[in-house]
């Protein structure tokens, strides 16, 4: 986008040039250097081209540190960084925009004073240039490191939790289970569901007078053998929407997104744990990082919200609290399960999260504090045990 707006800068700078110069007085273009202005270009040009080949290879770069020091899971969160777009599409329109105007020039169709119009427009991007690389140094200080990129999947994970808390049924009612004498439609794609098109599904649903109860969320792994959702009519009517018209409402790719799937970014933030943990890296802080950040986004979910009914003829299962703290705990607890920091700050979280809201996380934090005892308890020393299990006996107490 920002691209084209330079290029269209570019052309209609051309093309206003000739209209815009005879309105100027004679000869103010030879007085304020006019004639530099396809020198300027030129330069422009060139580097331009430059810089943009060099910022390239630097976003290769980044995308492969990421995925080789964080997490692969992590990269599409770099590739779509907003900065880094802006910045390379303003490098790449300023030189389309001077190879316009040099393409105008050599036409050889300008006057001195035409030219003075195309020199200041060019000295106009020349000031956004600047403006750009200045934005893209600082921007490169942080740009592909563990905690810039751990940062970008926290606040992705955060957006899709507060969506989900905003609508936690997507818009509908919560679901259940299959009603009796419910009809199961089954997707014949093999894929991960990553989005729902909940008006297309109203739609349907209120064209063939049926309730439609969904079988899966997004993020969920989908094959024809599992049901997508169930059908069951209202009435007396007969008729009822084509499978394939359901199916088409539901997105089905080979990996998983953020956007609707909350518990991808905590799968993720995961995983970048576990390498921290693994005995190649062996970097606990950045585990006990993760959990300082986990309990940030599960706190997202303490308070339920009010929620409007935007599909009434749509049932969406509800976010289990308990598959959220699984997506965290178990693998972290395994990991680090001789690391002792790593253990106690686990036991901490878990502590930390049944006291924010006992009623919402009290039973699933006993459930993951008895299991990771389990897992530690032969790896710690006697002192060390009994600190951890001052911190379970807390965890067993709320609620």
């Amino acid at each position: 986008m920002v691209a084209a707006l330079y290029t269209v800068l570019g052309i209609g700078t051309a093309a206003v040039a000739p209209l815009i110069g005879p309105m100027l007085p004679p000869g103010l273009g030879g007085k304020l250097g006019s004639d530099a202005v396809e020198a300027v270009l030129s330069v422009l040009a060139s580097s331009m081209l430059t810089v943009v080949t060099f910022s390239l290879g630097i976003m290769v770069q980044a995308f492969a540190a990421a995925s080789g020091t964080v997490t692969p899971r992590a990269t599409e969160l770099l590739k779509s960084d907003r900065t880094t777009q802006r910045v390379l599409s303003a490098f790449l329109g300023s030189f389309l925009f001077s190879l316009i105007g040099i393409i105008a020039l050599n036409a050889g169709l300008y006057s001195e004073n035409d030219r003075l119009v195309l020199f200041v427009a060019t000295i106009l991007v020349v000031i956004l240039i600047v403006i750009a690389i200045l934005r893209w140094i600082a921007h490169l200080t942080v740009f592909g490191l563990m905690d810039d990129t751990i940062r970008k999947v926290e606040d992705a994970a955060r957006d899709a939790l507060d969506h989900r808390m905003d609508t936690p049924f997507l818009g509908g009612h919560e679901g259940a289970g299959p009603p009796p004498g419910a009809r199961a439609v089954h997707h014949a794609q093999i894929g991960y569901l990553v989005h729902l098109d909940m008006p297309a599904l109203q739609a349907l649903a209120d064209d063939a007078g049926v309730d439609i109860h969904l079988a899966v969320l997004p993020g969920s792994f989908l094959h024809p053998g599992l049901p997508a959702m169930w059908i069951t009519h209202q009435g007396t009517s007969d008729t009822a929407p084509e499978d394939e018209a359901l199916c088409n409402a539901m997105t089905i790719t080979e990996n998983r997104t953020y956007d609707q799937d909350p518990r991808f970014g905590l799968t993720v933030l995961t995983e970048i744990a576990e390498r921290a943990l693994s005995p190649a890296v062996n970097d606990p802080g950045t585990a006990i990082d993760i959990l300082g950040r986990s309990v940030r986004l599960l706190a997202t979910c303490a308070d339920p919200r009010d929620a409007e009914l935007e599909y009434a003829r749509i049932w969406v299962p509800a976010l289990s609290v308990d598959d959220l703290l699984d997506d965290v705990f178990p693998p972290i607890a395994r990991d680090g399960a001789a690391i002792f920091a790593v253990q106690m700050r686990l036991q901490k979280s878990l502590l930390a999260l049944a006291q924010i809201a006992p009623d919402r996380f009290a039973a699933a934090a006993r459930h993951q504090s008895a299991e990771a005892m389990a897992r530690c308890r032969d790896q710690m020393l006697s002192s060390e045990r009994d600190r951890l299990d001052q911190i379970v006996q807390a965890i067993a107490a709320t609620g």
